[in-house]
């Protein structure tokens, strides 16, 4: 089974190929993780995972520069129903649109916008920095069956996704009142969170995305 991390200039890469080697390394018959920006080999990943650091707008633009990613994305996550993993930005982009200086459409994948988060009262900084507790709303899901309520994770942004569908929020954390943690539908999951940052949650988190069959 082959797992590819998306390079379009955006996100910890070397950290998160890292963290899925060794999720991989834990499992029979796992391949090497690849890195690549290549769109031909994301095309034949039999799970991909795209991570991102930065602003919303220039993650979209770095996906568009890639030759053939965007249609390769759609084809092998839409179409082909191969298990997606959308990290901090990466996750952010599954969204119809962000609003970070700009206005700018997502893949369009889980309805609903990226906001900034609005925190209330001043003692709350943005951006919201540091490991915080999960609410998970399904405990079912094959991807978070080891991750329960209560559990820490890292979370480093200044913005938030808002789902159309309730239905598409796996999990949530308080930070002056509810932030999408983690969303998912189908075969892709995204998680606000990093996982290569939330030892052991995060290293779990991984692990059972490598194995998912959805």
């Amino acid at each position: 089974m082959k797992a590819v991390v998306v390079d379009y200039g955006s996100g910890n890469l070397r950290s998160v190929a890292k963290a899925l080697e060794l999720a991989a390394s834990e499992i029979p018959g796992q391949s090497a993780v690849t890195v690549t920006g290549d769109a031909a080999i994301v095309s034949k990943a039999d799970y991909i995972v795209l991570p991102g650091v930065g602003a919303f707008g220039d993650c979209v633009a770095g996906l568009v520069k890639l030759d053939g990613m965007i249609d390769a994305l759609n084809d092998a996550v839409i179409s082909g129903g191969r298990p997606f993993l959308g990290i901090c930005v990466g996750m952010q982009l599954m969204a119809d649109r962000g609003i970070e200086h700009g206005e700018h459409a997502g893949l369009g994948w889980i309805g609903g916008d990226v906001l900034p988060i609005e925190p209330v009262g001043e003692l709350l900084k943005i951006p919201h920095m540091g490991w915080n507790e999960l609410q998970v709303a399904t405990e079912d899901h094959p991807v978070l069956k080891s991750v329960s309520s209560g559990t820490h994770a890292y979370f480093v942004h200044s913005f938030s996704i808002h789902c159309s569908d309730d239905g598409n929020v796996l999990a949530t954390t308080d930070y002056g009142g509810d932030i999408t943690a983690v969303i998912g539908r189908d075969n892709m999951i995204g998680t606000q969170f990093h996982p290569e940052k939330s030892q052991a949650t995060g290293l779990a988190l991984l692990k059972n995305f490598l194995t998912w069959q959805p």
